[in-house]
């Protein structure tokens, strides 16, 4: 087993993660917003991934996979470039200076992340949409002491702000989660974390 700091699961929390992978001709990534550690003994990551995503396709056919934690200085740019553009036409980490490849011969971005984590595909189930894969963990390391990325600080700091389509609603400071109108009910649960009202802040 390779390099496994206990510390970084520390920064396994409502984040922001980017997850690359690659196949025989390109590397390919993409962000995701859940990633969390599901038993000790061995230890065990489980994530999910949109079945529309093209990076979904590459990690059934590879099975191995980076999930790096995004920090509160991640740039909107890198949030553009792995976000929401596809990867089916491009090879997102061409020409792009900022990424370095783990032991594993997969891609992170140092420059922006606090821990990152090497992983193994070992199950998968199909959750509709979105396909949640079981990986075991073959590298663990902690880069920095920098804050996780927030969905809620994302939106608040990282996303440019354009006030004729900014949301209107309430955001989980928890899970980042969006609740879109007015007004938050007073009973409401937050459908990701599980999280009452009371965790619910205005959107600006």
């Amino acid at each position: 087993m390779a390099n496994i700091d206990n510390t970084a699961f520390y920064n396994l929390t409502y984040g922001l993660f980017l997850l690359s992978t690659k196949n025989s001709e390109k590397d390919n990534a993409c962000i995701i917003n859940t990633a969390v550690q599901i038993a000790d003994n061995p230890k065990l990551i489980a994530f999910s991934v949109n079945k529309n995503n093209f990076t979904h396709s590459m990690i059934s056919k590879n099975g191995k996979v980076n999930i790096s934690s995004l920090t509160e200085k991640t740039p909107f740019d890198i949030f553009k470039r792995f976000g929401f553009q596809s990867g089916k036409d491009i090879d997102k980490f061409s020409d792009f200076k900022g990424a370095v490849r783990t032991d594993n011969g997969l891609y992170i971005l140092t420059d922006f992340v606090n821990a990152y984590f090497s992983l193994k595909v070992i199950n998968d189930i199909d959750c509709s949409s979105h396909t949640l894969f079981i990986a075991d963990i073959e590298e663990a390391v902690k880069v920095s002491d920098e804050k996780s990325v927030t969905y809620s600080y994302y939106q608040s700091n990282i996303k440019p702000k354009n006030k004729e389509s900014q949301k209107k609603g309430y955001v989980c400071t928890v899970c980042g989660y969006v609740y879109e109108g007015e007004p938050l009910p007073e009973d409401f649960i937050c459908p990701w974390c599980k999280h009452d009202a009371s965790y619910f802040k205005k959107l600006l």
